[in-house]
């Protein structure tokens, strides 16, 4: 239980058809610290209010409620990778590694030792028996569908986790908390980053890291230096504010070369590639031996896209796409569907097949 109306809906749903529940919320983040800091308050998923909000609903529902410290393993498993992605040139995304980690192997875990049959919670997924192996599939609601977030699962997990809120859409489940007397019917959504609570992620990664180590060259796709920049981690594949460059026309990051700290910037078409290399892979389905043409989604809010995935050696994928794709960025997750079937997924480890080249490259008038 999150504090939020999607977790909190689907406990007293569960309740409501006679189920025993438990309420358990997790307890990531020492949000005073930040405050104290800062002399700020925020509110994200997560927070101390969230924490109080969870335990709100459990004493309204009647049920037992405990919150597990997870604030060590959170720190190792997603802060610290959060950090080394940014200062190795590549763009993290937290949330996919909080769910794998923290949600469905540490707490599951916990769960399970507590005899509970069941993990569930508020995600917008969909988890079928079909012909016996668990699929996973988008929930009605695209406009909330989560699958993205959870590609990690595998077949035991899925044994045992439940998604009751796949089958509906956001105003059920704020209609179900309303009609349940919940005080989080219309708690609105939180955005940031949890453990980046002001949005400020460059001051976050310099308080934990320093600053002035990542400093270096921006550099256009021809070779020429256009000017310098502040570190590597400030900048993020697509991103075409903050450069402070003149050029005829704009520029995007389309490149980080953490090693020599070089920030590469080109035009828009530089953003376009045909494929990437994708590792660390799970597979839903049987692994493909053969190359698979399926779907790919880049981004959370990227439409999937045709695409032909095909395994190397190594366990990694290729994926190429059929129209080149734009802001294709390592560290970020690649997803695979059938239709509303996540099929697999992995972590973006480099792009190929830019569609500009350095020679025909734009260059500034002398």
């Amino acid at each position: 239980m999150s504090g939020g109306v999607d977790s909190s809906v689907a406990a007293a749903l569960l309740k409501e058809q006679g189920c025993d529940v438990i309420g358990m919320t997790m307890q990531i983040w020492d949000y005073s610290r930040f405050a104290a800091e800062h002399g700020e308050s925020f509110g994200t998923c997560c927070s101390l209010d969230d924490v109080y909000d969870a335990r709100r609903v459990a004493e309204s529902l009647q049920i037992p409620f405990y919150v597990v410290n997870f604030e060590k393993r959170f720190a190792e498993e997603v802060i610290e990778r959060f950090c080394d992605d940014y200062f190795n040139g590549r763009t993290p995304n937290p949330c996919v590694i909080c769910n794998q980690v923290l949600k469905f192997e540490i707490l599951l875990r916990r769960a399970r030792e507590l005899q509970a049959d069941y993990l569930v919670t508020g995600h917008y997924a969909r988890i079928l028996l079909e012909g016996g192996r668990y699929a996973l599939r988008k929930g009605r609601d695209r406009n909330k569908d989560q699958t993205y977030f959870l590609f990690t699962l595998n077949q035991e997990q899925m044994q045992y986790v439940r998604f009751p809120l796949g089958d509906m859409a956001k105003d059920e489940v704020r209609q179900h908390a309303a009609r349940l007397g919940l005080k989080v019917a219309e708690k609105p959504e939180s955005q940031d980053i949890c453990f980046v609570p002001d949005g400020d992620y460059v001051r976050f990664l310099e308080e934990q890291r320093g600053a002035g180590a990542m400093n270096g060259d921006i550099v256009h796709v021809n070779g020429q230096v256009l000017g310098r920049h502040q570190g590597t981690y400030r900048y993020t594949i697509g991103q075409r504010r903050g450069l402070g460059l003149s050029w005829p026309q704009p520029l995007y990051v389309v490149g980080i070369d953490a090693a020599s700290r070089q920030v590469i910037v080109g035009e828009k078409p530089c953003l376009e590639v045909s494929n990437c290399l994708v590792g660390r892979v799970n597979w839903m389905i049987e692994a493909p031996r053969q190359p698979l043409d399926a779907a790919c989604r880049i981004r959370y809010r990227h439409h999937e896209v045709p695409s032909r995935m095909t395994t190397q050696e190594d366990g990694s994928v290729q994926v190429d796409f059929q129209e080149p794709q734009s802001g294709v960025t390592p560290g970020q997750a690649a997803v695979f569907y059938d239709g509303d079937r996540v099929l697999g997924g992995g972590w973006i480890l480099e792009t190929n097949g830019a569609s500009c080249e350095v020679g025909n490259a734009a260059k500034p008038e002398l």
